[in-house]
């Protein structure tokens, strides 16, 4: 019985594996860009995290609409229509272009907000130019993303990782000159980490742009765009499968982000503590993130197929693959639970020590409960990926919408506030929340498949 799951574990792990690296270099590239700031000061490094928390918000919302690009192209590839494949990149690119720009439009418009945070002066002021840069940075990361969906759709996941990589050594090479100065570049501070990012992106489009021209099979795709004709259908379709998987990103980042801030109501500890196990599992996410788009390319070419009974299958077999991973994950949690803290700090600092042991002992027991939220976040992620490879998008919203905000925030604003249980009952809220959306995605995966089952062997008698 179940080998006719794990048979699609190798080819669902070549499928993710690229970007699942991508997306890992991401976030090695974050951990470098705080090392380096961090030796300017704690005002930069407070500034580069107040510049972020706005532009991550928005780069949720450009990453969310372009995946809505990936199923088209998969179902197109599937049915073997070049035109249509062709006509998604092109709307997809200038939906993500627009959408780039508006989001830089709003993170400007919404600056002064930061002086009603009650931030320090000097971060602000110090954030605001590195803000300007990062922000203008996200219209060329949402267009390499229209590009990076595309190519994902047609289940080719490496390139977007080759540009993913080549833009990460650019960007921290820049940091280093333009951060510190180094031979005989300007010292600028966070500004030159700001304008660092903003090159790298720029890399990443025109590298991916002249790899998949230069590849027969993509040439065709992506050369000879006539901007004029611009399809209302096409254009509606992106929109209507975007938005709400805008959305669906939104509210999960909304309720982590949330969660460092309910932290930050409890202390300095509590929300260095949340820091440590945050940024574990983000590693740890990666990889469902990289299974749930492998779930919506695989089930997107089915769809293409109306190959529904293998849709169902191969769907299945990477759910079944990320419960075990995560359940490998989850149990090394458990066992280094009290040692994961002490790579972040320094155990040997005198001065400190009682400020780190707390943070330790605190940290370890948000890892305790992120070792059983592994199965549901990675179960939910791909999930996800799967229903928009069926290109639902809409209920899936609202079920995220209720599980992260009616369930999974009021328990951790109540625990964490109200109760001894602190920054414990703040994850406690997480893993209520991301359960109960893995609950809920699931039962709505397992009803559609169902139906489209029923209703093809209705046809065929």
């Amino acid at each position: 019985m179940f080998k006719q799951y794990t048979k699609e574990f190798r080819y669902n792990l070549q499928l993710s594996f690229p970007v699942i690296l991508g997306m890992l270099g991401h976030t090695f590239v974050a951990f470098a860009d705080n090392i380096m700031v961090g030796q300017l000061g704690t005002a930069e490094l407070a500034a580069v995290s107040l510049g972020n928390s706005f532009v991550f918000i928005a780069m949720s919302l450009g990453i969310g609409f372009s995946t809505a690009i990936t199923p088209l192209v998969a179902e197109a590839d599937g049915a073997g229509n070049k035109e249509v494949g062709k006509s998604a990149l092109k709307h997809g690119l200038v939906l993500c272009t627009g959408l780039g720009l508006s989001l830089f439009g709003l993170i400007m418009l919404s600056k002064p907000l930061m002086y009603m945070m009650k931030q320090p002066p000097e971060v602000v002021e110090l954030a605001m130019p590195y803000l300007d840069l990062v922000a203008f940075s996200l219209v060329p990361l949402i267009i390499f993303q229209a590009f990076k969906q595309f190519s994902e759709g047609l289940s080719q996941t490496k390139y977007p990782m080759y540009a993913t990589v080549i833009a990460n050594i650019v960007n921290i090479v820049l940091n280093y000159l333009l951060i510190f100065g180094s031979f005989g570049f300007p010292k600028m501070g966070i500004v030159g980490a700001a304008l660092g990012t903003l090159i790298s992106r720029i890399v990443m489009v025109i590298y991916i742009w002249v790899l998949l021209k230069n590849k027969k099979k993509f040439h065709d795709y992506v050369t000879g765009f006539n901007f004029r004709n611009m399809e209302k259908k096409v254009m509606k379709k992106i929109i209507d499968l975007g938005f709400p998987s805008a959305l669906q990103m939104f509210f999960e980042v909304g309720i982590f982000t949330g969660a460092i801030w309910l932290s930050g109501v409890l202390g300095k500890n509590s929300q260095a503590a949340n820091q440590i196990a945050l940024n574990l599992s983000s590693m740890t996410f990666m990889v469902g993130m990289g299974l749930g788009v492998a779930a919506m390319i695989r089930v997107g070419n089915q769809k293409g197929l109306k190959n529904f009974q293998d849709l169902r299958r191969i769907a299945i077999s990477i759910f079944f693959l990320t419960f075990l991973l995560e359940i490998v994950f989850a149990t090394l949690f458990l066992l280094f639970k009290d040692w994961l803290p002490t790579i972040y700090l320094d155990v040997n600092d005198l001065a400190n020590s009682a400020d780190n042991t707390e943070v330790i002992i605190m940290a370890a027991e948000l890892i305790l409960v992120a070792a059983f939220f592994q199965i549901s976040d990675g179960l939910q992620v791909v999930i996800l990926g799967a229903l928009r490879g069926l290109q639902d998008v809409k209920i899936p919203t609202i079920m995220t919408f209720i599980a992260y905000w009616l369930i999974g925030f009021p328990v951790s604003f109540y625990l964490g506030l109200y109760t001894p249980l602190r920054s414990t009952g703040i994850w406690i809220g997480l893993l209520a929340g991301l359960t109960a959306s893995a609950i809920m995605l699931y039962i709505r995966f397992n009803y559609l498949t169902k139906k489209l089952l029923v209703n093809t062997l209705i046809e065929i008698k």
